[in-house]
């Protein structure tokens, strides 16, 4: 069965976009395609989970068939699904789910086969943590200050998670944190 491993990137003060929206300044070369992290994260994912605002990031929807590193299932979060459809091939399709995480990854699961789920966006991660519905959480920590954008924590309703380090690894000039979440 999928385990579900909710996270992303975020700078060191906490933001996983800067005040304009733009995460460029989050981005490593190094973790990029090509990598032995990046091809390990491929190569253990089975399905996406993502938020409608994280989906909208590529101004041409159909530009995930060619170049999103994650050639898989993706289910989509959101309240209206657009009204037209992406661009789809027999690895990459879109599920647009409007009745909450739960059914996103309980679709995302059941696609991923006996590969992880992953969990992406700031808005889907904060509501699986909530929900209990994912066993890992993976921040990736780049060396930059944002000041201010949209924190991927900073949520209330998460208070009393307990999370066990599982592990640390450097990644160029990155640093991945893995957390199991405690039952």
């Amino acid at each position: 069965m999928a385990t579900v491993h909710a996270g992303m990137t975020m700078s060191l003060d906490g933001f996983v976009a800067d005040r304009h929206g733009g995460t460029a300044r989050l981005s490593d070369p190094a973790a990029a395609g090509g990598s032995g992290y990046m091809t390990e994260l491929i190569r253990e994912t089975g399905a996406v989970v993502l938020g409608r605002r994280t989906f909208a990031m590529a101004e041409d929807p159909d530009w995930f068939v060619d170049n999103y590193e994650f050639q898989v299932p993706i289910f989509v979060v959101t309240h209206r699904p657009p009204d037209v459809r992406p661009a789809q091939d027999e690895n990459l399709t879109f599920t647009f789910v409007t009745d909450g995480i739960a059914s996103a990854v309980a679709q995302a699961k059941a696609a991923a086969g006996d590969r992880a789920v992953k969990v992406i966006g700031a808005s889907v991660v904060r509501q699986a943590l909530r929900a209990r519905l994912a066993g890992e959480l993976h921040v990736d920590i780049a060396p930059v200050l944002l000041g201010a954008g949209l924190p991927l924590f900073g949520d209330p309703d998460l208070e009393g998670i307990v999370l066990r380090r599982i592990a640390v690894l450097e990644v160029g000039t990155f640093t991945s944190l893995r957390f199991a979440l405690a039952e």
